[in-house]
């Protein structure tokens, strides 16, 4: 499956506030900005997490659904985000943060973009060679 990592570096809340945190942390990855007016995706991870620190069963859309008082459809469509960011994955019906924490699946993210851009940087080389192009 195709993963999409955005980055926007975004100066970081001046006060800890787990709210503003988790809407930073959204931000950053672009998930929470642009349409979602109702900071939904924001609203959603924290459920998430909330979920996932209370008891170690499994978290789904619709339990999600039902917290915020939001439609599933809507939910899910945030829920699709996040799985495409690589923050989080779905088993059957379930849904988990990668790695465990947010820290683990920010750490997993960046060694996939170290992957990818070291793919990158391979066939930018290749493309270079096939041109004539040399690195200064």
């Amino acid at each position: 499956m195709p993963q999409q990592i955005v980055l926007i570096n975004l100066e970081k809340p001046r006060e800890k506030k787990l709210e503003e945190d988790i809407h930073w942390f959204c931000n950053s990855f672009g998930l929470s900005s642009g349409r979602d007016t109702e900071n939904i995706a924001t609203q959603i991870v924290h459920d998430l997490l909330q979920q996932i620190s209370e008891r170690e069963d499994r978290v789904s859309s619709d339990a999600i659904a039902e917290n915020l008082d939001v439609n599933l459809s809507r939910v899910n469509h945030h829920i699709r985000n996040l799985i495409n960011a690589g923050l989080v994955y779905r088993q059957k019906r379930a849904l988990y943060i990668r790695g465990g924490s947010l820290k683990a699946a920010v750490q997993e993210m960046r060694k996939d973009s170290e992957r990818m851009f070291q793919e990158l940087e391979e066939m930018a080389e290749e493309i270079d060679e096939q041109m004539g192009l040399r690195n200064r």
